[in-house]
């Protein structure tokens, strides 16, 4: 399975694409196809079939997953878009920005 950098609830910003310079946070990652749905991004209208839950049906948007390589990690520490890298603390593996060096697991 391929490694991604990113994880549900990070905080993302748009970096190519028609949504280009949008923050949001993610709602579900794909790691297969290498794609993550980033909330109020790449918005879609969908049919919808009524259900129970849903009696009424219709047409809904929802967020279409965009490529990871669209997206860049927002650091919580610095506000920027960073790279991340990977270092061992205490024997588990955490997440730390380039740019301020701090770490983006809490």
């Amino acid at each position: 399975m391929p490694k991604m950098n990113i994880k549900k609830g990070d905080t993302v910003k748009v970096i190519s694409g028609k949504d280009k310079g949008k923050e949001g946070a993610v709602l579900y990652t794909h790691p297969q196809d290498q794609r993550v749905a980033v909330q109020g991004v790449a918005v879609v209208k969908k049919a919808m079939r009524p259900t129970q839950k849903n009696p009424q049906g219709g047409i809904s948007s929802v967020e279409a997953p965009i490529h990871v390589s669209n997206v860049m990690l927002v650091c919580p520490a610095c506000k920027a878009p960073t790279r991340v890298s990977i270092k061992r603390e205490d024997g588990k593996k955490v997440r730390v920005c380039k740019k301020c060096g701090k770490s983006i697991d809490q």
